[in-house]
């Protein structure tokens, strides 16, 4: 079974690198999805996501007050909120995939952006069973010559998150899944200039 279908919507946030522009997107992503019945259960919370953007706030302006510390508070604070960002981002994209017809309009309404993908199109993720019942096969598109990959997969819609071995290679192949359960993979590369974002979340039910 392939996750991929032909004009298949995917989220993309597009997040600013200023930690204050930052703010404004995040805040504006939580304003969207607050009472929105299209997303009853956000992971994580938005109440968490809300207070991890009121901290890069305060971060922030003692960062340009030239508060002692405030660069390295600053920066934890922005790779908190991108993770979380990321992580809405992947709860959406479940929720746009279980209704393709109005995916733009799901994921429009979450006040997160849309890129098409065509069938022809090459993923930058995908997901294919492994060689064994209970394994999925995952390959990503290459970061860097020199690159590393961290994996991660969650057994209940993205709530928890199981790790995986380190690659070298933007592939792996992931065994001990439950079969016939419906599961969900993630990656992140790790360059020479730190650990990326984690990827879209794909979905691949277990053979």
């Amino acid at each position: 079974m392939n996750p991929t279908t032909t004009h298949r919507s995917i989220v993309a946030l597009n997040l600013p690198k200023n930690a204050l522009a930052l703010v404004k997107k995040g805040k504006g992503i939580v304003g969207a999805m607050t009472q929105n019945p299209l997303f009853p259960s956000p992971t994580p919370p938005l109440a968490t996501v809300s207070a991890s953007l009121d901290a890069l706030a305060t971060t922030e302006q003692a960062t340009e007050a030239r508060t002692k510390g405030a660069v390295q508070a600053r920066d934890a604070a922005q790779a908190t909120v991108i993770e979380q960002l990321h992580q809405l981002k992947g709860y959406v994209q479940l929720v746009a995939d279980a209704d393709k017809e109005n995916a733009e309009k799901i994921i429009a309404s979450a006040s997160m952006n849309t890129k098409k993908q065509g069938a022809n199109t090459k993923t930058d993720f995908e997901a294919k069973s492994g060689p064994v019942s209970g394994s999925v096969h995952l390959v990503a598109r290459a970061a860097d010559r020199r690159a590393g990959y961290e994996w991660q997969w969650s057994p209940d819609g993205g709530k928890t998150w199981q790790p995986a071995p380190v690659t070298l290679q933007a592939k792996t192949t992931i065994t001990g899944l439950p079969v016939a359960a419906s599961c969900q993979f993630r990656f992140r590369a790790v360059t020479k200039t730190g650990e990326g974002a984690w990827s879209q979340v794909v979905t691949f039910v277990v053979q």
